[in-house]
């Protein structure tokens, strides 16, 4: 971006004929002069033409949201009914919020020049901070379109974008906090330490009447003039998991082999290369037969045995072949009959060879017998795209020839503690030290839910420990989870480490939630590359709980789950629970019984956060409202949501 005011556009055409030279592209061309007549400040930076590929359109979209960070990229074509026209899908595809308001907008306008703008399937979403408009083929349409909807573009960018317009604030349809959390950002030049929300367009900071520094920071030795107040607005939980979820772009793809993909999300739908059975396999022991023989003697010609199959074996009227299940069905034959229903006429080699049996059944052609690809044919769909592979799935691709499958690739992930009074758990205790008990849980906790983790270490209570370490670990992973350093202490450094030395923009910065009131959330690029940053509460509880509720989700967003969250239920409490002033997550531990609809909930004691002992009895969070006038405590047998944590 050249500044806050200008708007980076992409021009997509997306057409078979235009690509191939066989028609001009005038839609492409009109929009680009269109884009800059009507949107303030707009540049088109990306041009392209593209077939009617659904593929080829995911590629360039990710790469002008992804790599050359656009604010906005508008396709033409490949939006009505024809089955070339994949452009839905292929947005649909790449965004993570849809935008029906534009999509109205464009129809209601079409409807008024043309009834048959009821066909148009055009959709608009974002991916990140990144707007997508999807418009008709035609130079007239797409023309129409864009008008109707080209008023609300610098808003659009600045709400995903986080900016601050440069006209008045726009609060008739956004929520109080949604406007607050423009003081969250907390940029370079542009910090607020009085704890109130400014809207003049200055760029030093205020500190409640004292001196602003140069860097818009007050100095760490200065502790009489720290923040006293968190500037941050208190978001409710699951606001402030969709914020994160918004800015987390599934990553690219990889193909890996199929004994490396447990857990991970496939990419692309998976189809079988071979079918299942590759040949006519037997049900049963017992013998392969030519039905139109029916009962009566047959003569033993062959054994087929299961991994033996003789490709020169065929079967005559009168023959059979002695035949285990899951053996391929010799030439020839058309039915299997179980041994149990045979006799022995005649053996040979003193009982070592069946020489003729009798056949006490009249067989019908195809008893017992599994007929090629009756299960799966070749072609056939096995798994769809954003399927988790769990043990059932890696066996059926292993089954239909799949070697390797199509995933999302997994986000690498540093996990860094914070705190002068902490040692490695393996060492010896020192005088005033605790052992880093976080590290290790979260790098388990990662572990557990199928995420590979990258060790930091520890870093010390100032800044330059802080910077150093960060930017190190930013350097190897896209995701940095720290523990420490996110509450109000002289101490804390993280939100001033982010935002003023590494430029990041910290999206929330408190929750409404008991433990993990500080926990924070910022997004950065770093190296040219984006980065997140989830900083959670020192306290050992605080931040296991933190880390099930948004950095599990948060990973999952980033690998293509399509439910990130955690899975909740409904529970029975045991006891009496009294309510906190801010909703809890209460450790639990549910049991289930046969005689009871819902499982039961049984607090694990002590929930101070310091206290891991009620984590590690727990396999459940209790979801506890705040307290109300109306509601000061949940009795016994009451009803209330439960996350699972794990089944034990």
């Amino acid at each position: 971006m050249a500044d806050a005011n200008s708007i980076t556009f992409g021009i997509l055409t997306v057409s078979d004929r235009c690509f191939q030279g066989l028609a001009e592209d005038k839609s492409g061309p009109n929009l680009g002069k269109l884009v800059e007549a009507l949107v303030p400040g707009a540049r088109v930076v990306k041009r392209s033409c593209v077939p009617d590929e659904e593929d080829e359109i995911v590629r360039v979209l990710e790469t002008w949201v992804d790599a050359d960070n656009l604010d906005v990229v508008v396709t033409t074509g490949g939006t009505g009914f024809s089955p070339r026209d994949v452009t839905p899908e292929a947005t649909l595809r790449v965004v993570s919020r849809l935008a029906p308001g534009l999509s109205v907008a464009m129809t209601q306008r079409s409807l008024d020049i043309t009834p048959l703008a009821m066909l148009s399937r055009a959709v608009c979403g974002l991916r990140g901070g990144s707007l997508i408009i999807n418009l008709p083929g035609s130079t007239k349409g797409s023309q129409e379109c864009f008008e109707a909807v080209a008023m609300a573009v610098p808003h659009a960018v600045a709400l995903a974008r986080n900016r601050q317009m440069a006209h008045a604030a726009h609060s008739a349809h956004s929520p109080a906090h949604k406007a607050d959390s423009r003081l969250a950002q907390y940029p370079p030049g542009h910090r607020h330490s009085c704890g109130r929300q400014h809207t003049a367009t200055h760029t030093h900071v205020h500190t409640c009447g004292h001196r602003a520094d140069g860097d818009g920071e007050v100095d760490p030795d200065l502790v009489a003039r720290r923040l006293r107040e968190s500037p941050f607005p208190m978001l409710p939980v699951p606001d402030a998991q969709q914020l994160m979820l918004a800015e987390a772009i599934v990553l690219g793809t990889e193909a890996v082999p199929v004994a490396q993909a447990l857990g991970r999300v496939l990419a692309q739908t998976a189809h079988a290369r071979e079918s299942l059975p590759p040949f006519p396999a037997s049900l049963k022991d017992g013998y392969a037969v030519v039905a139109a023989d029916g009962s009566g003697p047959r003569l033993v010609v062959a054994a087929a045995a299961a991994g033996h199959e003789d490709p020169e074996l065929c079967i005559q009227p009168g023959q059979c072949a002695r035949i285990n299940t899951g053996a391929a069905l010799p030439a020839g034959a058309d039915a299997v009959v179980q041994v149990e229903d045979t006799r022995l006429l005649k053996e040979a080699d003193g009982g070592r060879t069946e020489v003729e049996i009798e056949i006490l059944t009249k067989p019908t052609r195809g008893l017992d017998v599994r007929p090629l690809g009756s299960d799966i044919v070749v072609g056939q769909t096995v798994l769809h795209k954003g399927t988790v592979l769990g043990p059932a799935e890696i066996g059926l691709v292993c089954a239909v020839g799949l070697s390797e499958v199509m995933v999302h690739r997994q986000p690498r992930v540093a996990v860094l503690s914070t705190g002068d009074e902490l040692q490695d758990a393996a060492q010896p205790l020192a005088p005033g030290r605790i052992r880093d008990t976080n590290r290790p849980t979260l790098q388990a906790l990662l572990a557990q839910n199928g995420f590979a983790t990258l060790d930091m270490g520890i870093a010390r209570d100032n800044r330059e420990s802080m910077l150093t370490n960060l930017q190190e670990a930013l350097r190897q992973a896209e995701v940095v989870v720290t523990s420490g350093s996110v509450s109000m202490g002289d101490r804390d450094f993280l939100k001033q480490v982010l935002t003023n030395d590494l430029g990041a923009t910290i999206h929330f910065g408190r929750i409404n939630m008991k433990p993990g009131k500080p926990t924070t959330f910022a997004t950065l690029l770093f190296e040219g590359q984006k980065r997140f940053v989830l900083g959670l509460p020192g306290n050992p509880v605080s931040a296991t709980v933190t880390g099930h509720l948004f950095l599990i989700p948060l990973l999952k967003q980033l690998a293509g789950h399509h439910n990130p969250l955690p899975t909740v239920v409904k529970a029975t409490i045991e006891g009496d629970y009294p309510l906190d002033p801010r909703p809890e997550y209460h450790r639990v531990m549910l049991t289930w019984s046969s005689d009871k609809l819902l499982p039961v909930a049984k607090s694990t004691g002590s929930q101070a956060s310091s206290r891991l002992l009620s984590m590690a009895s727990s396999n459940a969070l209790l979801v506890l409202p705040a307290v109300s006038e109306t509601c000061k405590v949940l009795r016994s047998g009451s009803t209330v949501d439960a996350l699972l944590l794990a089944v034990r």
